[in-house]
């Protein structure tokens, strides 16, 4: 089964991709897989820094590659979009790349 070690193992590998690509500058893993309580059916939560010159397709790209890749769905959480009320708890669970 799919855990944290083994996406955050991918990640690294895809980073100089992503941020080719769709210029993110750093990736963390948040969420259920982050704390270990993910299920079968559990999506990948990502929080990600992206380049100053990134857009709406860049987000939405790297959402569909990365779904393509682990098969699931996958949450990306750009950092200048998280909200307050959220910003304290993602932050005190992610695991950056």
């Amino acid at each position: 089964m799919l855990n944290a070690e083994t996406i955050l193992a991918k990640l690294k590998e895809l980073q100089p991709i992503m941020a080719t690509r769709y210029k993110a500058a750093a990736i963390g893993l948040f969420g259920s897989f982050a704390r270990g309580e993910q299920t079968a059916t559990s999506d990948i939560d990502l929080l990600v820094d992206f380049a100053e010159s990134a857009d709406l397709f860049d987000v939405i790209g790297l959402a569909l590659y990365l779904e393509e890749i682990f098969q699931r769905p996958v949450d990306v959480v750009p950092k200048r979009a998280l909200r307050a009320e959220l910003q304290d708890a993602v932050l005190g669970e992610v695991v950056m790349v």
